[in-house]
């Protein structure tokens, strides 16, 4: 790949280079933006990131370009639709749930951004030496799974809200070998 440093699943592959490089821990605001996030985080649930990632542009183009908005009136022709279209993952459970995310986001009395980055830590963290250092798991996650649990949101565990909250710049888990550690701003 090259000579830099990365976390050790950063340099596995190509297309993991590229996200590791210029998108992981990089903050990141919009509401469309996010609710992407929150919608492949909650896809990826189970399942390997990279084929994730592999699938991102499909994603995009099944789910309207990740507007709440429009994916908000997605209805049962659609579910029909995105269970046949093989270049996503085709999971019912998680399908019905990106599009209930959509409707929730338009119930929300304050704007996505607010909502979820309320929830960043704030304050030094220790940076992780090794990927074992690495929680899957925080007492901010889980706050922010239950917050959006409450406004109406399905497939945000606290895992899931965890690795939305490190591929958005949340929380900044480059270990400390990583020549991206620290290098972040903007939080």
């Amino acid at each position: 790949m090259t000579d830099l440093v990365r976390c050790a699943w950063g340099d596995s592959t190509p297309d993991y280079v590229d996200y590791h490089d210029n998108e992981w821990g990089v903050p990141l605001r919009g509401q469309d933006a996010l609710y992407e996030r929150v919608s492949l985080e909650a896809f990826q649930s189970g399942l390997s990131w990279i084929t994730i990632l592999r699938k991102r542009e499909a994603f995009r183009e099944a789910f309207a370009g990740f507007v709440p908005e429009r994916v908000a009136e997605f209805g049962p022709d659609d579910i029909d639709r995105l269970m046949a279209d093989a270049g996503i993952v085709r999971n019912r459970a998680k399908i019905e749930a990106t599009i209930r995310n959509a409707r929730a986001i338009g119930d929300l009395d304050q704007p996505l951004d607010d909502l979820l980055w309320s929830f960043a830590p704030t304050g030094k963290r220790k940076r992780p030496k090794t990927m074992a250092d690495v929680p899957a798991i925080t007492p901010e996650s889980t706050a922010m799974a239950k917050a959006l649990k409450r406004r109406g949101f399905a497939f945000v565990g606290p895992t899931t809200c965890y690795a939305l909250m490190q591929a958005t710049g949340m929380v900044d888990d480059h270990l400390a070998t990583c020549w991206r550690a620290g290098k972040v701003s903007g939080r």
